[in-house]
């Protein structure tokens, strides 16, 4: 994960790593934004100088492939060319901090689509939530089958549980909506205008 998606993450006023909420400032939403501003303008001259490198490649091919010893300078302006274009892209890509899977690079190699990852980790990832969702449901039905038997047998313990979990059900929602905090646990940022 880059540093701006880390930046974005922190910044969205979600849960920290030790569980406690980490309300978003609008200071705090400016620099993320300025970071992911800038970001895209460092992937943008990479993309630019990937461009720029094919036209070179495309040109100094044109010049080989038509060689005659008339052309040398210009073979050589071209070459000259490609490796200053060549170390320039270097240079824009040390400041990019993208990474890119190998499985990725290994598809590309194969000569196959780097669609085909993405599209496999998707569906991974369906098949891994359908999992998580049955567990879910399961302990779901677990959870009901447990407190029907258990008011049958003991009703006044049920009936106490109900009300305490509806008691702090409510103080939850309460203090949530104190600190301004929506039901999936991010904060709500106020903007000012």
């Amino acid at each position: 994960m880059d540093s701006a998606q880390n930046a974005t993450t922190r910044g969205n006023g979600g849960s920290g790593g030790n569980g406690m909420l980490t309300p978003q400032t609008s200071e705090t939403s400016a620099a993320t934004a300025a970071a992911a501003d800038d970001s895209m303008q460092k992937l943008n001259q990479v993309i630019n100088s990937i461009q720029k490198t094919l036209g070179l490649i495309h040109q100094l091919y044109l010049t080989v492939s038509s060689f005659n010893p008339a052309f040398q300078m210009v073979l050589l302006q071209r070459i000259n060319s490609l490796a200053m274009e060549l170390d320039n892209m270097v240079k824009l890509s040390e400041k990019c901090n993208i990474q890119v899977p190998m499985e990725v690079l290994n598809l590309i190699d194969d000569g196959k689509n780097p669609d085909e990852f993405t599209k496999d980790v998707i569906n991974s990832c369906i098949a891994k939530n359908q999992i998580t969702k049955g567990k879910t449901d399961a302990m779901k039905g677990l959870r009901k089958h447990l407190l029907e038997e258990l008011e049958q047998n003991f009703p006044d313990e049920v009936e106490a549980f109900r009300e305490a979990r509806a008691a702090s059900a409510a103080e939850l929602k309460r203090l949530a909506q104190s600190q301004n905090v929506i039901p999936n646990g991010d904060v709500r940022v106020k903007t000012e205008h």
